[in-house]
């Protein structure tokens, strides 16, 4: 029986090839710790949790609704945090990753959406409990973002798994 609730989120779908080469860069370095999926790597611009799928039309016009140009982002950090988890992210503020990240959040809470009340934080996970970085790694990653998409995260017999729902794409600039 199918269960009448989803595990849904708003995220920049980190491109195919970019995402090969972040994770040859990732296993080049030959950390410790359990490595994110290439097909899983994305940045999160809203988690929303738990949702019933009655809702998901309703996301989907939401998001349908933004108008929110493209933009450049440079991930140019390697950053551990206490917990392990290893992320890649941005060394200052990109204004258009922001403008998505509030567009979203203002169109979510006014839909009567609770999030996490909590800074938006740009990051592109690499792996989980990683117990240390090396010294002096600089990674240079450059992402157009073009587009935004709406997942399920869905547990498989291989662990998480972030389906798809619907994408969208990023006014263009010229």
């Amino acid at each position: 029986m199918k269960s009448d609730a989803l595990r849904l989120f708003f995220a920049l779908d980190c491109p195919p090839a970019l995402a090969e080469v972040i994770v040859a860069w990732r296993d080049s370095l030959h950390l410790s710790g359990r490595p994110v999926a290439t097909a899983n790597l994305h940045l999160t611009l809203a988690f929303l949790g738990q949702q019933p799928r009655a809702r998901v039309p309703e996301l989907l016009g939401l998001a349908a609704r933004l108008q929110v140009p493209a933009f450049e982002l440079r991930l140019d950090r390697l950053v551990r945090r206490r917990n392990g988890l290893v992320y890649l992210a941005p060394s200052q503020p990109i204004e258009g990753l922001l403008n998505l990240a509030q567009a979203l959040r203002d169109a979510l809470l006014a839909a009567g959406i609770g999030l996490e009340n909590r800074p938006f934080l740009a990051h592109l996970s690499l792996l989980r409990h990683c117990p240390k970085l090396p010294p002096d790694v600089i990674p240079s990653f450059d992402w157009p973002a073009t587009n935004f998409a709406l997942y399920a995260s869905e547990q498989g017999p291989h662990g998480t798994q972030y389906r798809q729902l619907q994408q969208w794409p990023l006014l263009r600039n010229d």
